[in-house]
């Protein structure tokens, strides 16, 4: 089945356009500190016609309903090694295990040195662990690769220090996979999931 561009989408974010919609699905996050778990996802792309594509993002743990009574929900939100998750558990008794919503752009300035098939592209997030990031990278044939550019946080925010990032579009769904420096951490592997398109 051909791939038809969103209605209203700006040309500026054609590039990007195979990741508007809604996606759901399960992964593993697991990082020193923090024992490997299994969550789902759900992550929406929309837009309103403007030049980028806003983003947002849960995940939650998948917990036995006997070990939900167990987890501390007042304990600092992940990806802190020693974090439990943030909220409440939801109707399925699965807790939040972390937010993030953003901003993905295609910047207007070609880099002369990049593929006739590749685009530039920005992603700027917000996590409520207390830390805003801005990555930059490359876009093209259904994949994207981004690298941290810059990681602000508050005083009391998550000590994120860098990240890469890797998106494909892979038969149909989506996979992603996520690299952390975090708590004095070397850049290692921190979450991957596969998600799939929600119509």
């Amino acid at each position: 089945m051909p791939f038809v561009l969103p209605e209203g989408l700006a040309p500026e974010v054609y590039p990007l356009a195979w990741l508007v919609g809604r996606w759901r699905g399960e992964g593993v996050v697991g990082y020193p500190g923090i024992e490997e778990s299994t969550f789902t996802q759900e992550l929406e792309v929309t837009h309103d016609g403007g030049p980028y594509l806003a983003y947002r993002t849960t995940t939650r743990l998948v917990v036995a309903p006997d070990d939900v009574a167990e987890i501390d929900l007042e304990a600092p939100a992940g990806p802190h090694p020693d974090a439990a998750p943030q909220g409440a558990p939801d109707v399925d008794g699965d807790p939040v295990w972390s937010t993030e919503s953003g901003y993905w752009r295609v910047p207007p300035e070609r880099p002369a040195d990049l593929p006739d098939d590749q685009h530039p592209v920005e992603l700027l997030t917000t996590d409520p662990a207390g830390y805003v990031a801005v990555w930059v990278g490359t876009v093209g044939n259904g994949r994207l690769e981004l690298a941290s550019d810059l990681v602000a946080r508050t005083a009391t925010g998550a000590e994120v220090s860098a990240g890469k990032r890797l998106y494909g579009l892979v038969n149909g769904d989506l996979m992603w996979a996520h690299d952390l420096a975090a708590f004095g951490q070397p850049l290692q592997s921190y979450a991957s999931a596969r998600l799939s398109r929600v119509e």
